[in-house]
């Protein structure tokens, strides 16, 4: 044993130097493709967004249970998050808050993410660790103490886009963001059939086409992949106020359209349940 381990010292002595210097400079080389891969891959899939068929996205929910943690997130999201993800080509991304009523105890903050596909989903906070800039940015909120959380509680839902709008579109309004209405809409069906049947009645059935004719300026529409709600799908519409909002709606229920569609018996009891939530972007929000 020794004398092998010897012998194995002597030829690392004995080793020419252009081959020592060879070996060096090869794990050099490894170390940088591999951080070099990350970035490439995120800013490669974000450049085929023309391209592919249909986008992924992130719906991350924060839940806050005072001012300090709201400040910290907010502040993570905006100083380094957001950022980051901008140098990725990822985006554009949608920071909400719900527009508040009085029987809220928490504070929440959503936060919608598009990908160009699932690889550039899973390596991002890969490529996140070896952004430098990122992690002094948001190192109040990445390195937060146990007892003194940035957040209470963080939720992620995992969508693709529907076939009928496969990437995600940002509006554009001149009115004030606290006063802007943004409707996020999960509808939930007693079955896959059923959710099959009703995701066929936005695609096939015109009920996309619909609001886009009534220009309901809607950023996505999505599948629910993975989420603690399933099946079920989940769209966002926007509006300059809530008057805009009112009166998109009623013309939405009045047109000849919707009365034929939500008439006809193939497209009857698919949905069980229905959450709505009213928004507003924040400052820093990209739309």
């Amino acid at each position: 044993m020794n004398f092998s381990l010897k012998n194995h010292r002597k030829q690392i002595k004995t080793l020419p130097m252009k081959k020592l210097l060879f070996s060096l400079g090869a794990i050099v080389l490894l170390v940088l493709f591999t951080n070099f891969t990350f970035t490439s891959l995120l800013k490669e899939d974000a450049t085929k967004t023309s391209l592919q068929t249909r986008q992924f996205y992130q719906l991350k929910t924060y839940t806050l249970a005072n001012e300090e943690q709201v400040q910290m997130t907010d502040s993570y999201l905006r100083e380094a998050f957001l950022p980051a993800l901008k140098k990725l080509n990822i985006g554009p991304v949608g920071v909400f808050k719900p527009i508040p009523v009085a029987t809220d105890t928490l504070h929440k903050i959503l936060v919608l993410v598009p990908f160009a596909s699932l690889t550039q989903m899973q390596v991002l906070e890969d490529a996140l660790q070896q952004d430098e800039t990122y992690l002094n940015a948001g190192k109040a909120y990445i390195h937060a103490a146990h007892d003194q959380p940035a957040y209470q509680r963080m939720g992620s839902v995992i969508l693709q886009a529907f076939k009928n709008m496969p990437v995600l579109k940002a509006p554009m309004f001149e009115t004030p963001r606290n006063q802007r209405v943004y409707e996020l809409r999960s509808y939930e069906s007693p079955s896959e059939n059923y959710y099959k049947n009703k995701v066929e009645m936005f695609n096939e059935g015109g009920e996309v086409q619909l609001f886009d004719r009534l220009q309901f300026n809607a950023v996505f529409y999505g599948e629910v992949i993975s989420g603690p709600k399933m099946p079920n799908l989940m769209y966002l519409t926007t509006f300059s106020d809530q008057e805009s909002r009112d009166a998109h709606w009623k013309a939405f229920g009045d047109s000849p359209e919707w009365k034929t569609m939500s008439s006809l018996p193939k497209y009857q009891n698919n949905v069980s349940h229905a959450d709505i939530t009213f928004l507003y972007p924040t400052d820093y929000s990209e739309y």
